[in-house]
């Protein structure tokens, strides 16, 4: 049996708005998102939506404005007709690019060969942790399992590989320096969707940048999660992790994603099919990798994904032109740069997660997306999306530009 190569057709997102009431997403439900992004993708690419054979979203909070399955309630608002299925998965802050990995995997199986995946989150509709789930709320499990807040996970990390303030915060500042000279070079404008505003106007650009950040402004930032520490969170990790002795806190809002509401999509199809719909094909999807690493820990799950799908390729992490990894705090970053030897003209090359927001579910499909616009843009071969999640998981995705 000859297995099917899987290309990226497409890609749209919303742009990241502020995780809070005041967001400029906020007056939209992540239901409507994910139907305005539909309804862009059938006015992009001219394709008939009937012919879709499944529309995969990740979201990592399926309560709410969240549950009852949004991919297939979706499909069924835009007018996609009744035969196109959807289904909802959450791998936590993975559950994006899962949906991507998910679906090539059945594409190149031969299960269908045209298929949306994606992901969608509304913090500030649906907060963290509003699942309620025994993982955030059960005493027991929470120490039987060490499910410490991912901010702990991340000064842990810090204390762990010795890395100082001053590393973070230089990072904090590349990040956001970064992303605010890509939306003005107009790199996000092509994949980017008008979000209409319900006072007039639209919302087109991620709004958490802060371009003004300098070394002086991060210095002046309090450690975010010293006190959740003290109230019984270090005993946790601390438990599992002696060898740290004590947990330096050192992450600060400068240095920690931002929440964000956002929702992005990919059309994922066969060869066959893009030329059988005359479009052409941008991206190769090469090999995806899942794993897990140890819950306390937690964050470093990303990377090891990042590390075994280059492996599986036969590839090193030199051949990689383009790496977007999810900035789960700054000290992963360091840590990622460090191993990987990927510089900040190959990581993030136009900002992260820090500066532009992190929401959830959506975060992964943006980076893959992001991915394939950044090898087009300066015409690389191989790149990696990575998300580390809760509970230490991680999902990775490798995709190779398709010559014209």
């Amino acid at each position: 049996m000859t297995t099917a190569s899987v290309y990226v057709l497409d890609y749209v997102r919303t742009p990241r708005g502020k995780g809070s009431a005041k967001g400029s997403m906020h007056h939209l439900s992540p239901l409507d998102a994910l139907v305005l992004l539909e309804n862009a993708l059938v006015t992009r690419t001219g394709i008939d939506p009937s012919q879709v054979d499944d529309v995969t979203i990740g979201n990592s909070a399926q309560v709410g404005d969240q549950g009852a399955n949004l991919a297939r309630t979706s499909v069924l608002l835009a007018g996609w007709g009744p035969d196109v299925p959807g289904v909802t998965l959450n791998r936590f802050c993975a559950s994006g690019v899962d949906a991507v990995a998910q679906t090539a995997a059945r594409i190149r199986a031969g299960d269908i060969d045209l298929a949306v995946a994606g992901g969608v989150e509304s913090v500030s509709r649906v907060p963290m942790f509003a699942d309620g789930g025994p993982l955030w709320t059960n005493k027991d499990v929470v120490w039987r399992i060490g499910s410490v807040h991912m901010g702990i996970a991340a000064d842990l990390n810090v204390t762990i590989e010795g890395f100082g303030r001053e590393e973070l915060d230089a990072y904090g500042v590349e990040t956001q320096t970064k992303a605010a000279a890509a939306w003005d070079a107009g790199f996000y404008e092509n994949s980017v969707i008008p979000v209409p505003l319900p006072y007039g106007g639209e919302f087109t650009r991620d709004e958490l940048i802060r371009p003004q950040t300098t070394m002086e402004s991060q210095a002046a930032l309090p450690p975010a999660f010293a006190e959740l520490g003290a109230s019984g969170q270090d005993d946790i990790a601390l438990s599992a992790h002696p060898e740290a002795g004590e947990i330096k806190h050192l992450h600060t809002v400068g240095t920690s994603p931002a929440l964000a509401d956002a929702a992005a999509l990919l059309l994922l199809g066969t060869a066959e099919t893009s030329q059988r719909l005359g479009l052409p094909v941008r991206a190769r999807i090469v090999a995806s990798a899942t794993t897990s690493t140890d819950p306390v820990i937690m964050l470093t799950a990303g990377q090891d994904a990042v590390e075994r799908v280059i492996a599986k390729a036969g590839l090193t992490p030199s051949d990689i032109d383009v790496f977007e990894f999810a900035e789960a705090f700054g000290a992963l970053c360091l840590r990622f740069r460090r191993d990987l030897d990927a510089g900040p003209d190959r990581m993030n090359p136009n900002g992260g997660t820090i500066a532009m927001g992190h929401a959830f579910g959506a975060t992964g499909a943006i980076l893959v997306g992001q991915c394939v616009d950044e090898l087009e843009r300066r015409g690389g071969r191989y790149g990696v999306a990575a998300v580390s999640g809760a509970a230490g998981l991680g999902v990775a995705v490798l995709v190779e530009r398709v010559t014209p």
